[in-house]
């Protein structure tokens, strides 16, 4: 489904849009003036006549809209570690760079797994020989130890993995839940936004769609009635009975060729 771009509206706040319309469809039936949804035009065709004229039910709240970005933006601000490359209305995510913690974390592992298996090849050969080396044994007690540290590394890595799991779950929250943490300037602006976009946009459009009984999902206007379809630069052509006009003229008459056998073609062919 094609929907019309709206210029002023961030794609960040288009899922916010959405779900107003939606609401206001849910509830249709508790409001008077919207009792009609289902009759003619139902709340999958509104939905799609409604998201199609985006820019026009926007349109009507632009000075919310812009005082609840300019609130935002200087809520959000050129904060430090904040991507500056982002678009206007985008913050990004503070992220800082990876700390000498998670890197042990992940490296480890490998070394001492690495340096397990190291000592332990070398010092069980050397324990094939005969006599055996002094330092046999020593490279492989290296070779345990280095094995224990290898298991303690994984397992703290699981930890870990399990740790920044629930962190990042817990911060991935929906929008709305964080509305109580947002400042209060910028919570006004929201709901005001959002007010105005419902009473002064969304509703309206829908009664008006309701209202009109040749509004349909395919035409984003009213469709014409038969009275101010224009007339065309041509008109039809009359068909009438022979009865009912004027005398036909005379029709052309064919006369078939002459044709003859060769034995009388000309003078020329004369018989003997």
């Amino acid at each position: 489904m094609h929907m019309n771009s709206a210029p002023h509206l961030l794609a960040e706040d288009r899922p916010e849009y959405e779900r107003i319309l939606d609401d206001a469809l849910r509830h249709a039936h508790d409001r008077p003036d919207l009792a009609a949804v289902g009759e003619r035009l139902n709340a999958v065709q509104l939905r799609t006549m409604a998201l199609d004229a985006t820019e026009l039910i926007t349109s009507t709240a632009a000075t919310e809209y812009e005082n609840y970005v300019q609130a935002r933006e200087e809520l959000r601000g050129p904060a430090e570690g904040e991507d500056q490359d982002a678009g206007p209305g985008i913050a990004r995510p503070h992220r800082s760079g990876a700390g000498i913690g998670a890197v042990v974390t992940v490296l480890a592992p490998v070394l001492a797994g690495t340096a397990a298996f190291i000592f332990l090849l070398a010092g069980y050969l050397l324990r094939l020989l005969d006599p055996p080396p002094s330092f046999a044994s020593t490279m492989v007690s290296a070779g345990w130890f280095f094995a224990a540290v290898t298991a303690a590394a994984i397992l703290a890595a699981a930890v870990g993995l399990l740790i920044t799991a629930l962190r990042n779950g817990s911060d991935s929250q929906p929008v709305d839940d964080d509305e109580d943490e947002l400042p209060e300037d910028v919570a006004r602006a929201r709901e005001a936004w959002r007010h105005a976009l419902l009473e002064r946009g969304i509703l309206p459009f829908l009664r008006d769609a309701l209202a009109d009984p040749e509004a349909g999902p395919a035409a984003r206007t009213p469709l014409p009635s038969a009275n101010r379809i224009p007339k065309v630069g041509y008109s039809r052509p009359d068909f009438s009975s022979p009865g009912d006009g004027p005398a036909a003229g005379p029709r052309p008459t064919f006369t078939s060729p002459d044709f003859t056998s060769p034995d009388f073609g000309g003078p020329e062919h004369e018989l003997d």
